[in-house]
């Protein structure tokens, strides 16, 4: 390893160096070498990338970013595309609101914008489901702008080098204030890449390999021994847990009735099988009257802030139903299990395997 200038500017150029030789290949990246020869990021691919790595691993991503742009390759693609298909192809991904949102963007972006996102925060916060986070990431690495880009990599990172021991979420912004510091003028969509990759590759939650980090001498939790104790975490409390009931109705000739969730609130507007709200209890809510009969089993799921055990009741569905408003029928060629949320993919599951 080179002697280190442990200036932020001396930093910054040992971790770009770094990152010149070891920067993970994305679907979505523009790499360095790319760079080097003027190949500017795409920041609708950026974006898209962003907003899909939110609260989900890279490795769950990929696939679903590959896909949507296959399918749709530019902003002016996916904002005229049908709600549906977007939801659709987002089905497995979780937190639905962001599928919506990204709905909500691309066509502010398109009628808006030209089809060009802004180039700077202040305007990149303006548009829909872009919070400060995704706002300073496609700044930096679409458009090299020298923003602060802080996500969970970025804070162990910064808590390791300076040592600090007060709990998240609290610290964040003493967080930020260091990540500032380091971010350079030249490069920062790099230099924001190159700390997110050490945070994901070498400076790991569990057993970082500190004898191969660009930024092993300079350290402070390394030298003090505390490394593998930080960041710290204030506890959080015990997720509790709803209860419910789902019907699954089916034809004879396999046309299927399912339920439009509300547009706001959890899995919104996505389709679902029927059911009252989960709560305490689980109440019964057929969609109508049958011989419903309850499968053995039951439905595990967890959200972000509760565990939702469901009950599955299934029946046939009769001849001619005239289905209310929020419920629709699904034929059989239309019908994709693949198209539902993950919670109610697992009630398909449960009654396939009956």
């Amino acid at each position: 390893m080179r002697d280190l200038d442990s200036t932020p500017a001396g930093l910054s150029i040992e971790i770009l160096a770094w990152y010149d030789q070891h920067a993970r290949d994305m679907p979505w990246r523009t790499g360095p070498a790319d760079r080097a020869l003027g190949i500017r990021p795409d920041p609708y691919r950026v974006w898209l990338s962003e907003v899909m790595l939110q609260q989900t691993t890279v490795a769950a991503v990929k696939d679903y970013f590959q896909r949507f742009t296959a399918r749709w390759p530019r902003v002016e693609d996916l904002a005229a595309a049908q709600d549906a298909d977007v939801m659709g192809e987002w089905a497995g991904l979780g937190y639905y609101a962001r599928a919506r949102n990204l709905l909500k963007c691309a066509r502010v972006v398109t009628a808006e914008h030209d089809g060009r996102f802004p180039e700077h925060y202040e305007g990149l916060l303006t548009l829909p489901g872009i919070g400060p986070y995704t706002a300073a990431a496609i700044a930096s690495i679409a458009f090299d702008q020298p923003e602060t880009v802080l996500d969970g990599n970025v804070e162990r990172v910064m808590a390791r080098l300076h040592d600090i021991h007060d709990p998240l979420p609290g610290s964040k912004p003493a967080l930020k204030a260091e990540a500032a510091a380091l971010t350079p003028q030249n490069r920062p969509g790099c230099y924001a890449q190159a700390v997110m990759d050490l945070g994901a590759t070498i400076c790991t939650p569990k057993n970082p390999a500190c004898g191969i980090c660009p930024w092993r001498d300079p350290c402070a939790a390394r030298r003090a021994g505390t490394a593998q104790d930080l960041p710290k975490k204030t506890p959080k409390k015990p997720k509790p847990t709803r209860l419910g009931i789902v019907y699954l109705a089916r034809a004879s000739d396999g046309t299927w009735l399912l339920e439009r969730r509300p547009e706001k609130g959890l899995l919104g507007g996505m389709l679902g099988w029927p059911g009252a709200e989960w709560g305490d209890t689980a109440t019964p809510m057929p969609p109508f009257e049958a011989n419903w009969q309850l499968l053995a089993g039951e439905v595990r799921h967890t959200f972000t802030h509760f565990h939702l055990i469901l009950q599955v009741m299934h029946a046939d569905l009769p001849k001619g139903h005239n289905p209310p408003d929020n419920h629709e029928l699904i034929s059989r060629h239309a019908f994709k299990p693949t198209d539902l949320p993950t919670v109610m993919r697992k009630a398909f599951d449960l009654w396939q395997g009956r």
